[in-house]
């Protein structure tokens, strides 16, 4: 009897998951993890709605701030900037343990939409997207070490994919309800709820995960950083994500701005374009779960990124309607989005005696990526229009391809250079 009711609450979580594309035979046997993997998809989504929202709203945060778009282009570019300390606040997850670092990362996400929440300002704004963006770079490592600790390398593109579903979710259903509490109740409107929420994940994970020992010792932050950055591999595999995602980037800050230019959208329709990606992005997460594993993680990762450049190069072709645009984004959210999860588990077995180091480094090169594409995203479209934006989005996708294959070793770039750089150095000395 016993057996027969564990295989009823068995089919019910595999139901879930299958939604997804995710099969009972593909996911890890223990049914805690599987519980806990669909939690944090729950958690993360409020997370990524506040990462997410500035987007969209661009326009509607800067109007309600009394400032240019421009210059909260600039605060995006300092979040990116940020994302650049990332390997210091990871690190954490691997000598003071995975639980530490996601309960860190949530009560600052928490802190940064409280102070907005009390005092709208340009001043708190600036403060909230940093300070959150700090809690994420602590949570998103922390949570995706913990799992890597717990499900084998065959299962994890599977498993890491369902996670990855807050993404999306955070477009399709955070996005919109963002979008309602500011037609009623004003710009700063989300901040209270998101506050709010932040405090229920702080008691979740605090209940959920079980307290784990440190991976590594007090003293072992240094050295994990240094041998990220003396490891080919690992340094290929950041360097793909700082490519791609700057390629993201160059159309993820303007698309809003670009379809209220281009079709005259407002708030509500921005909502929707939003859950229009948000759903592209959920049926790349399905397709990272159903093909992923099977396909191997760096023929994924290739696909993915053939399919980017061709999307990329679809967008201006076809965006000269109103459907054409949102069909363009569709392609391009939904091949970007299969590149971000094939990459993440291929990223966990690099360096496992220093993987959240390394994923934090990921973290870093995600955003620096993002931060030279809002560097360059206002200023080319200002400048020159929607199609040079695409043009160079396609470009940056051809660098992440070389990266990807200088870690398979199908070319050898990274090793020629170092090896030029000192013998440089030693001609000097």
């Amino acid at each position: 009897m016993d057996v027969i009711r564990q295989s009823k609450s068995d089919y019910l979580l595999d139901a879930c998951l299958a939604f997804y594309g995710i099969l009972a035979g593909a996911n890890p046997n223990n049914m805690r993890i599987r519980f806990q993997l669909l939690i944090v998809m729950l958690l993360r989504t409020i997370l990524n709605t506040m990462h997410r929202m500035v987007y969209p709203f661009l326009a509607v945060f800067a109007r309600g701030l009394g400032v240019e778009f421009t210059t909260l282009s600039y605060v995006v570019t300092l979040r990116s900037f940020v994302g650049m300390f990332a390997p210091v606040l990871g690190s954490f997850a691997d000598h003071r343990g995975r639980k530490f670092g996601m309960l860190s990362g949530i009560a600052l996400f928490t802190v940064g939409m409280g102070l907005v929440a009390l005092r709208p300002s340009l001043v708190t704004f600036t403060l909230a997207v940093l300070i959150a963006i700090l809690g994420k770079y602590l949570f998103d490592p922390s949570m995706q070490a913990y799992f890597g600790d717990r499900i084998p390398y065959e299962r994890r593109g599977t498993a890491l994919a369902l996670t990855e579903i807050s993404w999306s979710l955070a477009f399709i259903a955070g996005i919109p309800l963002v979008g309602y509490f500011i037609s009623r109740f004003g710009w700063n409107a989300p901040f209270p709820l998101l506050a709010g929420l932040g405090v229920v994940m702080f008691a979740t994970i605090l209940w959920m995960a079980p307290r784990d020992q440190p991976a590594q010792p007090e003293n072992g932050s240094v050295k994990n950083i240094r041998a990220v950055l003396t490891h080919v591999p690992a340094l290929a595999g950041v360097s793909i994500a700082l490519w791609a995602s700057a390629a993201n980037e160059l159309v993820n800050l303007i698309f809003g701005v670009w379809l209220e230019n281009s079709f005259g959208l407002k708030i509500a329709a921005l909502a929707g374009a939003s859950a229009v990606i948000g759903f592209s992005e959920l049926s790349g997460e399905g397709l990272v779960a159903l093909t992923t594993d099977r396909l191997g993680k760096p023929r994924a990762l290739m696909l993915g990124l053939i399919g980017n450049i061709l999307a990329a190069a679809l967008l201006p072709v076809i965006g000269r309607s109103e459907a054409g645009a949102l069909a363009g984004l569709f392609l391009f959210y939904i091949t970007f989005e299969y590149v971000m999860i094939s990459h993440i588990p291929l990223m966990t077995e690099i360096m496992p005696g220093a993987r959240a180091t390394l994923l934090s480094f990921n973290v870093t090169g995600h955003s620096m990526g993002r931060m030279i594409g809002a560097l360059l995203a206002t200023f080319m479209y200002r400048q020159f229009g929607f199609f040079p934006v695409a043009l160079l989005a396609v470009v940056f996708n051809l660098f992440a391809l070389l990266a990807l294959a200088e870690l398979t070793e199908k070319i050898v770039i990274l090793p020629r250079l170092l090896a030029l750089l000192r013998r440089t150095e030693s001609s000097e000395a």
